[in-house]
């Protein structure tokens, strides 16, 4: 019965060709673990987008519990650590999923960068991947704030009044990030919005964009 539905399902959606086309092509030899010892250093992007699928996943559970406002937000996070079920292992997850792809994407970029895999045809990738690593560290820096406590408050205080210093326009850039004259409720709800909503579709886009160069220029060796 299940085969028959999962058949009927595939005749009308093609998952099987389509899925086959996407992940159905040749891998060079200098990338099979099994051939290749050093072969590892090949698998820093996906175990990367493994953590990002697990970042959306974490980040799903705890938006159905967090509240964006200054009177809540402290106090919906510590509801989360200490009376939703798995609530601090699944925060824990995030907070420290969030250091790990930071990581990962610099190995990942330091071993395109070592291989010379950033070269021709492969340079728009590059500008690509470094455009993901930002992304990244978009998030890391507007969820720092997100628990509003006495750390988070004044280390994006700092971050925030790097900005200032930007020429002609550090002032103005000031006010665009932190929703106002000093950091407060039009900052935190501003970066919640840019956390979970601008990032998040950013980052969709550019990965395809990623994936879809990928597919077409293949995986290179050392130059």
């Amino acid at each position: 019965m299940w085969t028959r539905l999962v058949r009927w399902i595939d005749e009308r959606l093609m998952v099987t060709p389509l899925w086959r086309d996407i992940a159905d092509h040749p891998v060079p030899d200098h990338v099979n673990p099994s051939e290749h010892v050093k072969a590892f250093v090949y698998c820093f992007g996906g175990v990367t987008f493994l953590l990002i699928i697990a970042q959306f996943v974490t980040g799903m559970f705890l938006a159905m519990y967090y509240v964006p406002d200054l009177v809540n937000s402290y106090t919906s996070t510590a509801y989360i650590m200490h009376h939703v079920i798995f609530g601090a292992q699944v925060l824990a997850m995030h907070n420290w999923g969030s250091s790990l792809i930071i990581i990962m994407v610099t190995l990942h970029m330091v071993r395109i960068y070592w291989m010379g895999a950033y070269r021709k045809p492969r340079e728009l990738n590059w500008v690509v991947g470094a455009t993901l690593m930002l992304l990244m560290l978009g998030f890391g820096f507007t969820g720092y704030l997100l628990p509003w406590d006495e750390k988070a408050y004044f280390a994006t205080q700092v971050g925030v009044n790097f900005v200032k210093y930007v020429p002609y326009i550090g002032n103005w850039l000031f006010l665009v990030v932190a929703g106002g004259s000093k950091i407060g409720a039009a900052t935190l709800s501003r970066f919640f919005a840019v956390h979970v909503l601008f990032l998040p579709a950013g980052l969709l886009a550019f990965l395809g964009l990623h994936f879809l160069m990928i597919r077409r220029n293949g995986i290179t060796g050392p130059y």
